[in-house]
């Protein structure tokens, strides 16, 4: 069974996705989506069971109608144009989606959504979300009772690193958010109503980046792999 990734290469962070999912099935194969042209990837995403958005730079603010903003952002339009596609797709395959921090922050702004630029700056909110030294930080966590998340993981409230300086700001069509960070920052999005439409979850934490154990990380990789196989049982 193939996994895309939007990207998974260029430093040791990116090598970390593939290591997560590996731990629930060593069998899977991981294909790194960003080493090919835009098509080319499209047409290789077809032969895979689930798409992972990964982590990374900011998304460009004229996608989301805050152009004059981009000097508050770190962004890479190429990427930008990558993934977009290649969530297009999957969204039309309903092939199962799993959205990690800058994914999450993708799948929100193709929904029609926006987002904050810069947390410190633009809020009141009393929590660090970004890196200290370089190090993941850490916060609580609320789940949204009857989620998606919570039926995966099992858990209402938890504690889940955070490494990010965008967050969501007004929600996209037709999704919903499932958790929250004490100080209100939108930490997990799924779809509203999920009838006809792929898996969804896209999550503001890095769980390839946490401790296995905690089922921030590891009931997700575990349920996305089901759901990565029950696509591919659809698809035979």
């Amino acid at each position: 069974m193939k996994i895309g990734l939007s990207k998974a290469s260029g430093s040791p962070n990116y090598a970390r996705y593939e290591e997560w999912l590996r731990a629930v099935d060593p069998l899977i194969t991981c294909v790194d989506l960003s080493l090919v042209s835009n098509q080319q990837a499209v047409k290789l995403l077809e032969s895979c069971s689930a798409l992972v958005l990964t982590g990374g730079p900011d998304i460009h603010p004229s996608r989301y109608g805050k152009a004059s903003e981009l000097s508050r952002c770190y962004t890479d339009e190429d990427r930008d144009d990558l993934e977009f596609a290649l969530y297009a797709r999957a969204r039309e395959m309903t092939m199962p989606i799993l959205a990690i921090c800058r994914g999450a922050q993708l799948v929100n702004v193709a929904e029609g959504g926006t987002l904050i630029v810069d947390i410190a700056a633009d809020t009141q909110v009393h929590q660090t979300h970004t890196q200290i030294d370089d190090q993941d930080s850490e916060h609580a966590l609320h789940v949204e009772p009857g989620s998606l998340l919570m039926k995966i993981t099992g858990e209402i409230d938890g504690v889940v690193n955070s490494a990010h300086h965008q967050a969501i700001e007004r929600l996209g069509n037709g999704l919903c958010v499932s958790a929250f960070s004490d100080d209100g920052i939108k930490e997990a999005i799924e779809w509203n109503d999920a009838t006809g439409k792929s898996f969804l979850l896209g999550v503001q934490w890095h769980p390839e980046r946490m401790n296995f154990v905690n089922p921030f990380s590891r009931m997700l990789a575990q349920h996305f792999i089901f759901e990565a196989e029950s696509f591919q049982m659809l698809l035979r």
